[in-house]
């Protein structure tokens, strides 16, 4: 086995975990507990997809490289996110929204465009449409959280 195929097992395996304690983390109760721990069992996960992706694009750079600039933008709203959280910056709660959410985002547009020709289906939308239908659909959704989790003020 080659270490492409190893890194794609372990891309693979990584994203299915993203998407799945992703959406998890989106329906549990926000507060320390479950959303706290699913969302490093996340960050955890997202490193990996983020490492595996440059590994394959670096090694199929002429097919691949795509997938360098969407671990980097991906991994980088992840990341910005999980320390919004962890140093509790000023207005972190916003940032930690939309960093974690626009992560998954970029995680389900990645799947989408990879895998939609195969998706019955997702298979008749325009191969271009599949790299805006999630963010067309998951930006206003951010907007909605960010506003019913903002202080309210006196």
């Amino acid at each position: 086995m080659n270490i492409h195929t190893v890194l794609l097992i372990l891309h693979i395996i990584a994203g299915s975990f993203c998407l799945l304690t992703g959406a998890t983390n989106f329906a549990v109760k926000k507060e320390k507990g479950y959303h706290t721990k699913i969302g490093e069992w996340y960050h955890s996960g997202y490193f990996i997809v983020f490492v595996t992706s440059v590994g394959m694009a670096i090694i199929n750079w002429s097919e691949s490289a795509y997938l360098f600039y969407i671990a980097i933008f991906s991994y980088g709203l992840a990341l910005f996110g999980y320390m919004a959280r962890k140093l509790q910056w000023r207005g972190w709660l916003a940032m930690h929204i939309g960093g974690m959410a626009g992560s998954y985002i970029g995680i389900v547009t990645a799947v989408l465009v990879v895998n939609g020709t195969d998706i019955p289906i997702i298979n008749q939308i325009p191969s271009l449409l599949l790299w805006f239908i999630p963010t067309i659909i998951g930006t206003p959704i951010i907007f909605m959280v960010n506003k019913r989790y903002q202080p309210r003020t006196k």
